[in-house]
């Protein structure tokens, strides 16, 4: 049983903090707002009036906050408070130059903080689901693995560059909301063309794309754009894609045809659609 804080109880972070209580810790929380951390009461949650009353004891903080800005609002506020042993455990979906300035200034005047972001949802908190990835000083790391093992199914340690997890976090997040937009977009071509969305979803019954993110995605990372699906082509299909909305609104496709436009400006065509990630992975005097 250990002996935790929580500060930021939104819906994740009340979620974390329920589970917490209900595997034995002793857990204190608080917010801002003192409502959304009052609320905790009846799953045997202590609330404290200020960041640094909550953190005092404790062998862990764990933050929950919105941004950069408030992490560093919370943590100049919950220093008073913070024993010398204590470990920050921070969740928050964060600016990797930030994080990794954040983590070396921190460290280096005594406070241990370690970056954690997650792939969790607020139900899947509830249940111990979900993904946590953590950087900074193996120390630290060690210090807090069993505890955070114990809030997700799978835990990733990246090593100790601070800003690697943040990194992370916003590749997984990119695939999270980019795949949104192009379902969003799947589902105006299918309104426009008088399909309903749940017809349309049945392309997954035997179209797969992940396999495309397996097979394409690796592709692109290796820069090979030997075509099998030929820029032009491709930006013909977009085209037939953004013809058959109608005038419904789309989220994805309109930014992806002006970047295909401006690589056949550039004499790309004749090469794979994957050549979008150009600039990304060519090395200068690759051609």
């Amino acid at each position: 049983m250990a002996t935790i804080a929580f500060l930021g109880t939104g819906l994740l972070g009340a979620a974390l903090a329920e589970a917490a209580a209900a595997r034995g810790d002793r857990v204190t929380a608080w917010n801002r707002t003192a409502a959304k951390a009052d609320a905790l009461r009846s799953f045997n949650i202590t609330t404290a009036a200020t960041a640094a009353d909550a953190v005092r004891g404790v062998e862990r903080v764990h933050l929950v906050l919105r941004d950069d800005e408030s992490v560093e609002s919370v943590i100049a506020a919950a220093r008073p408070g913070l024993g010398a042993d204590t470990i920050i455990c921070d969740h928050t979906t964060t600016q990797p130059a930030l994080t990794a300035e954040r983590s070396a200034r921190l460290n280096a005047s005594g406070v241990k903080y370690l970056h954690c972001p997650v792939f969790i949802g607020p139900a899947a908190a509830r249940q111990g689901q979900g993904i946590i990835m953590a950087a900074g000083p193996k120390p630290h790391f060690d210090a807090v693995q069993a505890g955070l093992a114990g809030m997700a199914q799978r835990l990733e340690y990246f090593g100790e560059r601070p800003d690697l997890a943040a990194v992370y976090k916003l590749f997984g997040n990119a695939f999270i909301i980019g795949i949104a937009g192009t379902m969003a977009d799947v589902l105006s071509i299918a309104k426009g063309r008088q399909v309903t969305a749940d017809d349309a979803l049945k392309l997954l019954d035997f179209f797969n794309p992940g396999n495309v993110v397996a097979g394409r995605g690796r592709q692109m990372a290796k820069g090979d754009f030997t075509p099998s699906f030929e820029l032009v082509m491709a930006r013909k299909d977009v085209r037939l894609m953004m013809e058959s909305v109608g005038d419904l609104p789309l989220a994805v496709l309109p930014g992806i045809a002006a970047r295909m436009d401006a690589l056949i400006a550039e004499g790309e065509g004749t090469r794979d659609a994957a050549v979008l990630a150009k600039d990304a992975v060519e090395r200068e005097g690759d051609s």
